[in-house]
């Protein structure tokens, strides 16, 4: 019966028959030399050597100097799995690389042929790095009207915040908007940043989470970093107009479900925290994560949780969810 156990295990590995004959015929003499194996077997040492080479590969036999070794089958199978194991995460690794360029490869593959087409142009934009930010953000503001809008994760922590700012506040006094979108931690980790270009006029609104810097000068240019993010370079400088606008109706998008900060505008209110807190309730977001988002204590966001739930009168984050829509909340 540990034979047949043994065959089947064998097989499952992908041994022939004639291989599986040879492993149970060398087990027993496991640590004699390849002649004195080849000779009990009634081999040439030449042709042993080949014989073996399957199970040699597999691990399943090994030759230690001149002596065949059979380690037992469990051990042996066990690195062998660890050996596919190996393979497997990194034949994953390599086929997800693979994954995510195919869908660039089929967009390439979408351009029509030169022959179909007439008037070509390219778009108006470049990609880029280097050069003086400051200086490119002046020649933007000269060379474009109406509103500046601006994504702002993290901006208080750049060394620049102060020369855009007062950029910003030379342009507004010429009769121009500004109107700037912050994650809600910003009100708790750079509320002075935001007081300061509150106080040129700006109009501020705070929302969970901002998924990249950007910024909008009118509908003449609009600057993003590539891919979207936080980093400053490589960027993209799109003047192609409905591109630009494009990205303004999401800006708009964003505008509409951000909140307002009465105390940047003289009155004493602050945005209504709950409607954040239920946001990310809703998205499954762990405690750790909402205090990270919200700029709170750990401490703080596990009690307005409890205080939250507690007021939908629910006993789970999922109810609180449901219950906070049916009311209107979120």
């Amino acid at each position: 019966m540990a034979n047949s156990d043994s065959s089947s295990a064998l097989a499952a590995l992908g041994l022939d028959r004639a291989s599986e004959q040879l492993y149970f015929r060398v087990a027993p003499a496991s640590g004699h030399t390849l002649q004195g194996m080849a000779r009990l077997i009634h081999e040439t040492p030449q042709g042993l050597l080949h014989d073996l080479a399957p199970l040699m590969e597999m691990g399943l036999v090994e030759l230690r100097d001149d002596r065949v070794v059979v380690p037992p089958m469990a051990l042996a199978v066990a690195a062998l799995v660890r050996r596919e194991a190996q393979r497997a995460a990194t034949s994953g690794e390599r086929l997800a690389a693979l994954a995510g360029v195919v869908p660039h490869l089929v967009a390439a593959t979408t351009r029509p042929d030169e022959s179909d087409l007439a008037d070509v142009r390219p778009l108006d934009g470049e990609l880029s790095s280097g050069g003086d930010p400051l200086e490119l953000i002046g020649q933007m503001l000269r060379t474009s009207r109406g509103d500046m809008l601006w994504l702002r994760p993290d901006a208080w922590a750049m060394p620049r915040e102060s020369a855009v700012s007062q950029l910003l506040a030379e342009a507004m006094a010429t009769g121009r908007r500004s109107r700037a979108i912050y994650p809600i931690r910003a009100l708790s980790e750079a509320p002075d940043s935001l007081l300061v270009r509150a106080r040129f006029g700006e109009q501020v609104r705070v929302i969970s989470e901002v998924p990249t810097r950007m910024f909008i000068l009118g509908d003449a240019h609009a600057v993003l970093p590539e891919p979207l993010g936080f980093a400053d370079e490589p960027r993209v400088h799109v003047r192609q107009r409905s591109v630009v606008a494009a990205l303004t109706l999401w800006f708009e998008s964003l505008w509409s479900r951000a909140a307002p900060v009465p105390e940047l505008e003289g009155r004493s209110a602050r945005p209504d925290v709950r409607r954040f807190l239920l946001e990310q309730l809703v998205a499954g977001a762990t405690d750790e994560v909402i205090a990270r988002k919200l700029g709170l204590s750990l401490r703080t966001v596990r009690r307005r949780i409890a205080t939250l739930m507690s007021d939908l009168g629910v006993d789970t984050r999922f109810q609180a969810g449901v219950e906070a829509s049916r009311r209107g909340w979120i």
